[in-house]
């Protein structure tokens, strides 16, 4: 007989209320020294010898006997191969799902504007876009072509040159579906590397590998460490926690819809965390009812459980007005707003990844197809991060044109502020535009 999930209750009246939710929410990325020490070694092996240093630890860490660096890269011949070799529905689907990505991110894109001012100096933003971008998408059979969409699609609306994308195929594992993704979404290049040798790959650039501007996608430990590492030297996305699901309701969704909900995210990893805001403490009973219910019968079942006992929770709140306090506190990655009139709620969010509205908006629908990215922030970092967009990859230049007479006036300014820090060079170049 299967054991009862023993899923925390928490009621956000109790005294010690903040001491418990920052404890369920407590999670650190951090590597350690083990991790650190032979993810820096593997870079300085890749900076080192390049190409060479990827063919040994595609050997050693993916079980794959390659000769050379040819036997790494795969022809754009080959991705269009996969879209033949995936079935009709599945083919079907990521067309369907990438139009819907790329519809939603072209509204995002930014041009450049400018404004002249009444004496004809000239000032504006150029937005540009980066010249070349490094998507990871991990390998194997647990592989994500629906990453694949949501990381290069806003990057070619963004008019990003050339999308390279790196993905291992530990023991010859292929996946077709995501290969099929790289093609429709317009990726420039593959090679089937990764790890933390595939990031100082697209970091430092290699023979065969070309330097990439930002690097982009969800890996493992060694991956997320090896961003750390090369960013400043390439922009990266983020370091990425957890994936999460906060659910608020008012008492009046079907609770079989809510624990599905809650296991979406929790059949992810077994870190994963779902929690559930109601004020209604017989509707978390009933809620409390289907998890039980209902986890027998998920596939990932092992993992959904370990995730709600270690991480999930069912919290108790007086009112919405304090599930709304409670939600901007735990600024998850998922918030669905699963109540009769979520319109009225939204101007008290602040803090959210993505935010899905009413009872029929499943979190699922933003990971797949609905439109927006589902690359979002983790941990809390929505306190202070966006989701991925076309913004990530386009960089804005200020432009400066100033007309004789606006130099005058601005080097006075310049002058006086100059010499107030002691930077005269600052104050004499200014002056020498001043007229007399």
């Amino acid at each position: 007989m299967t054991a009862p999930i023993a899923i925390r209750r928490l009621n956000a009246t109790d005294a010690d209320f903040n001491r418990y939710l920052d404890h369920l929410l407590s999670w650190e990325s951090v590597s350690d020294d083990g991790v650190n020490q032979r993810v820096l070694e593997i870079i300085a092996d890749v900076r080192s010898r390049g190409d060479a240093a990827l063919v040994d630890l595609t050997r050693r860490f993916d079980a794959l006997d390659v000769a050379s660096m040819a036997d790494l890269i795969l022809p754009r011949e080959r991705l269009e191969l996969a879209l033949q070799r995936i079935t009709p529905a599945q083919r079907e689907a990521l067309e369907i799902a990438a139009e819907r990505v790329r519809s939603y991110h072209e509204k995002q894109r930014q041009d450049s504007w400018s404004y002249t001012e009444a004496d004809g100096t000239v000032l504006g933003q150029k937005v540009t876009p980066l010249d070349r971008a490094g998507l990871y998408v991990p390998g194997g059979k647990a592989s994500y072509p629906s990453s694949v969409l949501m990381n290069a699609i806003p990057a070619k609306v963004a008019g990003v040159l050339e999308v390279v994308m790196v993905v291992p195929t530990p023991r010859g594992e292929i996946n077709e579906i995501v290969l099929a993704a790289a093609a429709i979404a317009g990726v420039d290049r593959v090679f089937t590397i990764g790890g933390a040798q595939a990031v100082a790959a697209l970091a430092y650039g290699t023979e065969s590998v070309p330097p990439v501007d930002k690097i982009v996608g969800p890996g493992n430990i060694y991956v997320a460490t090896a961003k750390r590492h090369v960013f400043g030297k390439v922009g990266i996305d983020m370091i990425a926690g957890p994936s999460e699901i906060l659910v608020v309701c008012d008492g009046q969704t079907d609770p079989d819809w809510i624990a599905m909900d809650l296991f979406s995210q929790a059949e992810h990893d077994e870190d994963a965390q779902s929690i559930l805001v109601s004020p209604d403490a017989e509707f978390l009973d009933r809620v409390a009812a289907s998890i039980e219910r209902l986890l027998p019968t998920l596939e990932r079942e092992a993992i959904a459980r370990t995730s709600l006992a270690g991480r999930g929770a069912l919290i108790q709140v007086s009112d919405m007005q304090q599930a709304m306090e409670v939600a901007n506190r735990i600024a998850p990655e998922h918030l669905e707003l699963s109540v009769a009139d979520p319109q009225q709620w939204l101007p008290y969010v602040r803090h959210a990844g993505a935010i899905f509205m009413g009872r029929y908006t499943a979190e699922a629908l933003g990971d797949y197809c609905a439109g927006p990215n589902h690359v979002l922030p983790t941990s809390g970092t929505a306190r202070f991060s966006s989701p991925l967009g076309v913004y990530d990859f386009q960089k804005r230049s200020s432009i400066i044109h100033c007309s004789a007479e606006g130099a005058s006036v601005l080097g006075r300014t310049a002058s006086v502020l100059a010499r107030g820090e002691s930077l005269t060079a600052h104050a004499r170049s200014a002056e020498y535009r001043i007229k007399g």
